[in-house]
């Protein structure tokens, strides 16, 4: 690669942002150029490359009315940036990547020969289009054009100043397209199930945290209180990891929250110093899903409804082929006594199945147990 683009490719790796690339048609060398200079753990947290139509239609989850058109480009982008959020380490900022094209090939195209490009961030969808002159670039000079052009995307998207030569003639203009989007926006898109999640970031960790699990509470923090507080930071201290508060907007057996009342609930984590993630996943087995590898911290109470068969529509192999799917994405379950039915149960209360058990582990009651709950809190208030 020549100066220009190492340079571009090394202020890339130094930025604190990660990506996930899905690319098919076109811009090789931009991937090669990206993971052949040092610092692209930093930036890629994945690519993948779809070239063939059934690989194409397994990733978009349908057939495209057309392989290479923005629409296509879009969803690209959308995907990645989802799978980045659900890659990335926590406090990173994430960028999701989508190029398809429709080059010079072996035989002479009926089409024009063009590519489109997207990007999504939390608050921005750029998607940019250009066709080329057919006949007049080899395919490998038509993938150097189409390369450059993809990594001062992803330089711009990560907001660093670029000089680059595009090689393109003055007909070959660039057609671009730009949507933003604001806070309320963002959620409305959760709970439309367009994006997984967005994450809060209020501690003051370094970006440099070399940590991948996440230490997740779930809850409605309706309200947040002391005893949240304090069983996050315990289980953090039993298990290495970055500690996350973790709300639902989407409720299994309720109307989705308003958009006002999620922003009433965050307004209670900014000065907590801790990491909040609003998610469209109600149920466990579907968070172990967006946050691999994580520990999530629940109660006694929750653990009694993870391993009844009651709540997997009365079957035991269900119920446990869920549990082993969590357990293969490398989830762990860290318990922290709650009242039972009147009881305060531990996990040691509790039959877990053999399979299952070191999935499971102990928050110990003489280093944590508060009896409060939301729900008392709210009563107590008349609320």
């Amino acid at each position: 690669m020549d100066g220009t683009v190492r340079t571009i490719v090394e202020a890339i790796h130094l930025s604190p942002i990660q990506a996930v690339i899905f690319a098919a048609g076109g811009a090789s060398q931009a991937l090669g150029w990206l993971m052949s200079v040092p610092g692209a753990s930093n930036t890629i947290l994945e690519v993948l490359i779809p070239y063939s139509r059934t690989s194409m239609n397994q990733l978009l989850g349908k057939i495209p009315l057309q392989y290479t058109n923005q629409q296509t480009a879009e969803e690209m982008a959308i995907l990645a940036y989802n799978r980045a959020l659900k890659l990335s380490r926590p406090g990173w900022t994430v960028a999701g990547v989508g190029f398809t094209g429709t080059l010079a090939s072996a035989r002479p195209k009926i089409g024009d020969h063009r590519f489109y490009l997207s990007t999504r961030t939390s608050d921005r969808l750029w998607t940019s289009s250009i066709s080329l002159i057919k006949g007049m670039r080899t395919r490998e000079e038509e993938d150097i054009i189409s390369s450059r052009f993809f990594l001062k995307a992803i330089a711009d998207t990560f907001k660093l100043s670029t000089t680059f030569t595009s090689d393109l003639h003055e007909s070959e203009v660039p057609a671009e397209t730009e949507m933003q989007f604001d806070e309320e926006q963002e959620l409305e898109q959760i709970i439309d199930g367009k994006i997984c999640m967005k994450i809060y970031d209020f501690s003051s960790g370094s970006k440099t945290a070399t940590s991948e699990r996440k230490i997740i509470l779930s809850g409605s923090f309706n309200p947040l209180h002391a005893g949240h507080l304090r069983l996050l930071d315990i289980a953090s201290s039993i298990c290495e990891g970055v500690p996350c508060f973790e709300m639902s907007a989407i409720n299994a057996d309720k109307p989705p929250l308003e958009v006002v009342e999620i922003k009433r609930r965050i307004e209670q984590f900014k000065k907590t110093g801790k990491t909040v993630i609003i998610s469209n996943q109600p149920y466990f087995y579907k968070k172990a899903e967006l946050f691999p590898e994580s520990a999530f911290v629940i109660g006694a109470d929750t653990a009694v409804r993870l391993i009844n068969p009651k709540y997997y529509g009365g079957d035991s192999r269900k119920m446990l082929e869920i549990l082993l799917g969590c357990k293969s994405s490398g989830c762990l379950f860290l318990v922290g006594g709650r009242m039972v039915d009147g009881v305060f149960m531990v996990l040691e209360d509790l039959v877990i199945p053999e399979e299952l058990k070191d999935m499971f582990i102990s928050i110990p009651q003489e280093k944590f147990r508060i009896d409060v709950s939301s729900t008392e809190i709210r009563e107590n208030r008349g609320l």
